[in-house]
């Protein structure tokens, strides 16, 4: 067996241990159960998920949980002592401080006056100047891609399969850019039932066998509107672009989806730091 081979074998045993976590976010998770689910030690498998995922399964743990918590302070009118039961912390407090950390707000307060409580307020005032838009012209781009199937937040569940498949045939381009294409209405249907795919653009000459999916991104027209904050606040950036911008800005949408560009990493960026570019396709000005 290959090094190579041996690599990817060991990243899909550590992708199998992030589709525990996902499933068991809201429950007690074992350190013991992810060893067997990894096949490794469960002397090592933690050190080994470490150094090749770049932070740890417990900061994973964490990261994940609050980023869900923070969904749901931005989304819902969820009471606080549940979303703080379901991150898996004990008490408000507990949570309140850890939330603060990692949102640089308390959780009533992010709740309250969060980039979302922002964009709902330009969404009331009607105010489509209130964040930058650019109209940009794109080349269409040949991507890799790997469905997705439930919430829009664990996109990044397929963004890892994705970047493992890509490394498994040696393909992953020198600045690999990690985009995701939405196809459905969040605030339509079930939230299990949304579609997403998470796409990499890559080179004519690499070859895209299943698990993923050849996507040609479209090229034509996009209005482009660079979002910087937590991913849990982007539905209120959603509302007003479609709902506020467009309408004032003369142009109609095209018959294609909307995707993202993420500019940097969640794992070693602070979620108020993070930096994302939402591209709506456009038609030309009416």
């Amino acid at each position: 067996m290959t090094k190579q081979n041996t690599h990817d074998r060991y990243s899909r045993r550590l992708d199998r241990v992030l589709d525990h976590v996902y499933s068991h976010l809201e429950d007690d998770i074992s350190f013991d159960r992810l060893a067997e689910v990894a096949c490794l030690s469960p002397y090592h498998w933690s050190r080994i998920y470490a150094a090749m995922r770049g932070e740890t399964i417990v900061a994973s743990i964490r990261r994940l949980r609050l980023q869900r918590a923070a969904d749901r302070l931005a989304n819902t009118d969820l009471d606080m002592g549940v979303i703080a039961e379901r991150a898996g912390y004990s008490s408000t407090d507990t949570f309140g401080r850890a939330f603060k950390e990692t949102f640089g707000a308390p959780p009533a307060a992010y709740r309250a006056s969060g980039s979302h409580a922002a964009f709902r307020a330009a969404g009331a005032a009607e105010d489509a100047s209130g964040f930058p838009v650019n109209v940009v012209s794109l080349p269409e781009r040949r991507c890799a891609g790997i469905d997705h199937k439930g919430s829009y937040m664990e996109i990044d569940r397929a963004m890892g399969k994705l970047f493992a498949e890509l490394a498994a045939c040696d393909a992953v381009p020198s600045a690999p850019a990690m985009i995701g294409l939405f196809f459905d209405d969040p605030d339509l249907g079930d939230e299990a039932d949304l579609r997403s795919r998470a796409c990499m653009p890559v080179a004519a000459n690499v070859t895209i066998d299943a698990p993923m999916v050849e996507t040609a991104l479209r090229g034509g027209l996009y209005a482009q509107l660079n979002y910087t904050g937590p991913y849990a606040d982007m539905r209120g950036a959603y509302r007003w672009l479609l709902g506020v911008w467009l309408p004032a800005s003369g142009y109609e949408p095209a018959d294609a989806p909307i995707f993202e560009a993420y500019l940097n990493d969640p794992r070693d960026t602070p979620q108020t730091a993070l930096r994302t570019d939402i591209h709506l396709p456009l038609l030309g000005p009416s």
